[in-house]
């Protein structure tokens, strides 16, 4: 079982670097699944059980000059392991302005990531900093429970408005409610509620527009075929997981998606040009 990888280019490593920055925001732990084409991290709590679960998927030929990958054997060419993504993000922010960067899992007291960064120099004399983070080996058994979420058989699906507004709205209501209703429907309108005994605050977007597969969102009939264009889609969320996945968000994405189990689940897609983000949300009663 060996990696090692090589990023030099500095746009790459800044983008690789805000990428494991909003993951680290959105998971305390998670899931680095490496193949010989592409990265995975996977967070895979139980949404049935009230969790959160993530699946950001990276083209290692995007980001890396250099790559090696053997995984465990011929026929599972693949790495798991269990990382914590701040000590990966922490590592990374320190060599920024390195000249080249190398990724390597390592043995040392434990399994580890190293991160070894040839920073630039007036002399001719190289400097070298090197980071070991501590990783767990993930055996084979183990493997089913990190495989790609299926696309859930959403009532609505619409583009998000801009996530630093709807940052600002959700921040405000969270000062207000632990709970947020969010509701859509298939004519690119999208309504962020709270109700209290208190107050009832609604704020509304227009003209969002929704992605091409939702109008036909299920092709073996699903409900979206049929679905009144005006009819609203809802799930209740807790506001902090919603707020958390906001926060978090440095990747700049090209389009940003939201689909709708009408009471059941929010499934959040960021897509870039060289990777996509997805975090499902769970309903609560």
């Amino acid at each position: 079982m060996k990696f090692r990888g090589k990023i030099v280019d500095i746009a790459c490593l800044n983008h690789f670097s805000r990428v494991i920055t909003t993951i680290s925001k959105l998971t305390k732990m998670c899931v680095l699944r490496l193949t010989s084409d592409n990265l995975f991290f996977v967070l895979s709590e139980k949404v049935a059980n009230g969790g959160v679960s993530m699946w950001c998927e990276l083209s290692q030929a995007n980001f890396f000059d250099e790559y090696q990958m053997e995984g465990v054997s011929t026929e599972d060419n693949e790495i798991c392991l269990e990382v914590t993504p701040e000590n990966l993000s922490r590592a990374l922010k320190t060599v920024q302005n390195a000249k080249a960067v190398k990724l390597k899992l390592t043995k040392k007291h434990c399994p580890c990531l190293t991160i070894a960064a040839e920073l630039p120099t007036l002399s001719s004399i190289s400097r070298v900093v090197t980071h070991d983070v501590p990783v767990d080996v993930i055996p084979r058994r183990l493997w089913h429970e990190f495989k790609e979420p299926n696309m859930p058989d959403f009532d609505v699906s619409i583009y998000l408005p801009p996530l630093k507004t709807m940052k600002n709205v959700v921040d405000r209501m969270k000062n207000l409610s632990n709970f947020l209703v969010l509701e859509a429907n298939l004519n690119g309108e999208m309504n962020l509620k709270i109700e209290t005994d208190l107050v009832s605050v609604t704020t509304h977007f227009k003209d969002l527009g929704n992605p091409p597969w939702g109008e036909d969102a299920s092709q073996d009939g699903g409900p979206s075929q049929s679905r009144d264009p005006q009819a609203m889609a809802q799930a209740r969320v807790d506001i902090r997981k919603l707020q958390q996945f906001l926060m978090g968000q440095q990747v700049n994405p090209s389009k940003a998606m939201c689909n709708i189990v009408h009471e059941r689940v929010v499934h959040l897609i960021l897509l870039h040009e060289d990777m996509s983000l997805q975090y499902f949300i769970p309903a609560v009663a």
